[in-house]
């Protein structure tokens, strides 16, 4: 299996790239690597399709950021990065930005693939940290049996269309600062698909599918969360025709568990203590995914101070390995005093008209906990 390269060095650009600066680069490549200009040389072929491949990833501002976070693995399962797809039109995609038409010989014919479908799937908190099964089901066109979806009623079947000759498209040459360049786009007569229908069949009217629904089951991974995309191929809608399935592109959305937050693979939680408890220590019982467990408060816990669990946080979406769970100290302090507890209080001492000495460390150890307010 060969290695992909890094998108910025096919490009030939830094990291910090903007826009501008990929968009002029990707011009300059595609032109200088384009089967046309190089005598369909399949080095220069495979070079312009690495080229685009990169630019489709880096030019979205959302896929750039999943592949400078997880490299190439985070690319996987991105509606549109399927090349040979429904997404990027390979090849043709970047003459058509100069020329506002395909290369010639390239165009796609024959039933055109089927639409991708998105679904929503919402879990709980502990759902996206374990894993889960489901199964789904999904709406979406199916092959009409009376014409086993090929559009024609049933006796009969498509023909090859007279005006492309079965071809799917018609060329025009043009000349322009590049040399000669010959258009290539679908036929109109059957838009591209090569074959017209005569009698069209009376359950669908021609379009080959009807409304329908399919079940799936689906294996969700633990430690997805909000926006992690699982695709499965070819369960979308039925091509029009006789066309292949798309894809299905399932959207999780988690939760919020009530006081549980996640950080990363970690999973913070804010334990409320009495100042008698900070003070001389306690044993509690705090909530985990995995259930409740009891923790040692040491004597003298200071407010802001992080307690670690080890292995209890969220897998690491490829590695599997878990995160941890930290619990953040906040002492509550109380109101309304009895007259015995306010002498007890100030028999501890300190009301002195001094600030009191915060122990160093507790802003930087504060700033590493996300999510509290």
């Amino acid at each position: 299996m060969a290695i992909k390269r890094d998108y910025y060095e096919v490009l030939g650009v830094g990291r910090n790239a903007t826009a501008e600066e990929l968009k002029r680069a990707y011009r300059k490549l595609a032109l200088q690597y384009h089967p046309d200009r190089n005598n369909g040389d399949p080095q220069a072929e495979a070079r312009f399709k690495e080229i685009n491949e990169a630019y489709e990833v880096l030019s979205d501002q959302s896929k750039r950021q999943r592949y400078d976070t997880f490299g190439h693995a985070g690319t996987q399962g991105m509606p549109g990065y399927d090349f040979g797809g429904a997404g990027f039109g390979g090849i043709n995609d970047i003459f058509d930005m100069f020329f506002g038409t395909a290369a010639a010989g390239r165009t796609r014919t024959g039933p055109r693939r089927g639409a991708d479908l998105r679904l929503d799937l919402r879990l709980s908190f502990e759902e996206s940290v374990r894993g889960v099964e489901r199964e789904l089901t999904i709406p979406r066109a199916e092959a009409c049996e009376s014409c086993q979806g090929t559009g024609a009623e049933a006796g009969t079947s498509p023909q090859t269309c007279p005006q492309c000759r079965g071809a799917g498209q018609v060329r025009r040459a043009t000349q322009s600062i590049f040399g000669q360049i010959v258009n290539v786009a679908s036929c109109p007569r059957c838009n591209g698909e090569g074959k017209v229908i005569e009698r069209p069949c009376r359950t669908c009217g021609g379009s080959g599918h009807r409304p329908g629904e399919k079940k799936v089951r689906v294996n969700i991974p633990a430690g997805v969360d909000s926006g992690s995309q699982i695709r499965l191929t070819g369960e979308g809608e039925v091509g029009p025709r006789g066309g292949a399935a798309g894809d299905l592109y399932i959207v999780i959305q988690v939760k919020p568990h009530p006081v549980l937050k996640r950080n990363g693979t970690d999973i913070v939680y804010e334990l409320p203590l009495s100042v008698a408890q900070a003070a001389l220590g306690d044993t509690v019982e705090i909530p985990t995914v995995d259930g409740p467990e009891r923790i040692e408060i040491p004597p003298g816990t200071q407010y802001g101070k992080l307690l670690r669990i080890h292995g209890r946080g969220i897998p690491h979406l490829r590695s599997g390995r878990r995160g941890d769970q930290v619990v953040y100290v906040r002492v509550v302090i109380p109101t309304n005093l009895t007259e015995e507890q306010k002498q007890a209080l100030h028999q501890l001492g300190g009301v002195s008209g001094k600030p009191q000495h915060i122990e160093k460390g507790f802003f930087d150890r504060f700033k590493q906990v996300i999510g509290f307010d």
